[in-house]
C-alpha cells in the first residue's frame, strides 16, 4: 500500500513539473506528458497484454470466462456497495449488499450472477466518484503508468479504492498475484472488439479516449443525469457510450476508455498485487 501512494506521489509530482508545457486544452494542461505515457501504455499492451488477452477470448470455452468475471465482479460488489452508501444512496448499497450476499452463497463465491437474475441491479462506483459526488472537483487529465486514464481527483481515489477491494488481502501472495493477472486478462478480452474498433476508426485515439474517459466519468458520477451547465464537452457518441455499458456493465469503463491504450484496463477495476502494487 505504502508503495503504490509513493508512485502515484512520483506520478503526481512528475506531472506538476511538466506542467509548464502549452497545452490545447484546458482540461488537459499536462498533454505532452499524457501523450508519452499513453504511448508507453499502448505499446505495453500491444506486446504483453492484447496477445494474451485474444488467446485467452479465442480459447478458454465463454462459461469459464462469464465465472471469472462474475467472481471479480462480486468482488467488486463490495466497494461499490460502500461508495454507494458513503454517496447517500442508501437503497443501492443495501442492493449491492444484497447482491454479494446472494451470489456468493447460492452462486458458488460468486462464479453464477444469481443476483442480476433475481432482479439486483449491478452499480460500478468507486471512491473517485465519491469524491466527485461530495463536490471534489476532477482537475486535469492525466494519464497514469499501467493504470491508463485518470485525474488527479482519481488518482488521488485509487490508493483507497484498492484497499477497498477483497482481493487485495488474499493470501498467499503468489495465488493473489495469479489472480490480479487473470483478473486483467479476462477485463482486457472483454474490450478486444471495442478497441479494434477505435484503433480502425479514431483520427486521433488520444483526444478519443480522453474524451471518452472524461465525459463518461463525469456522467457516472451524475449516474447519466449531469446538472445542466456541468457536462462536459466531447467527440464522443454518448449512444456509444450507453450501448457499451449496457452490453459489458462490469467493463463498460474499460471500454469507453479504450483498453488498447490502458493495459490495466481503467483505474480502478484490478486490485495489487505483491509484484508491482497494482493495477480498467
Amino acid at each position: 500500500m505504502n508503495a503504490v501512494l509513493k508512485r502515484l506521489s512520483m506520478v503526481v509530482l512528475a506531472v506538476a513539473i511538466t506542467g509548464c508545457a502549452t497545452a490545447r486544452n484546458p482540461q488537459d494542461p499536462f498533454e505532452g506528458y499524457n501523450r508519452a505515457m499513453f504511448s508507453f501504455n499502448d505499446g505495453v499492451d500491444r506486446i504483453a497484454i492484447k496477445p494474451v488477452a485474444t488467446v485467452y477470448r479465442d480459447v478458454l470455452p465463454q462459461f469459464v470466462q462469464t465465472g471469472v468475471g462474475n467472481f471479480f465482479g462480486n468482488l467488486g460488489d463490495v466497494w461499490t456497495a460502500v461508495n454507494n452508501l458513503l454517496q447517500g444512496k442508501v437503497e443501492d448499497g443495501l442492493n449491492d449488499f444484497m447482491r454479494v450476499a446472494v451470489n456468493s452463497t447460492l452462486g458458488f463465491g460468486g462464479l453464477l450472477d444469481i443476483g442480476s437474475e433475481a432482479g439486483l441491479q449491478k452499480h460500478r462506483e468507486d471512491f473517485g466518484q465519491t469524491l466527485g459526488r461530495w463536490g471534489v472537483a476532477s482537475g486535469p487529465y492525466v494519464v497514469l503508468p499501467l493504470f491508463g486514464s485518470s485525474t488527479l481527483r482519481d488518482t488521488a481515489a485509487t490508493p483507497l479504492d484498492i484497499a477497498g477491494d477483497p482481493w487485495t488481502y488474499k493470501d498467499p501472495a503468489n495465488v493473489r498475484n495469479m489472480g490480479t493477472a487473470l483478473r486483467l486478462v479476462d477485463l482486457r478480452a472483454s474490450v478486444l472488439d471495442a478497441s479494434s474498433l477505435i484503433e480502425d476508426a479514431a483520427l486521433d485515439r488520444y483526444e478519443f479516449v480522453r474524451d471518452a474517459y472524461l465525459q463518461r466519468r463525469q456522467s457516472r458520477i451524475y449516474d447519466g443525469d449531469v446538472p445542466k451547465g456541468k457536462g462536459r464537452k466531447s467527440t464522443v457518441d454518448d449512444s456509444y457510450l450507453k450501448e457499451r455499458s449496457s452490453a459489458s456493465p462490469e467493463a463498460d469503463e474499460t471500454a469507453v476508455t479504450i483498453a488498447a491504450s490502458t493495459p490495466a484496463t481503467a483505474s480502478a477495476d484490478v486490485p495489487s498485487a505483491d509484484v508491482s502494487d497494482k493495477t480498467k
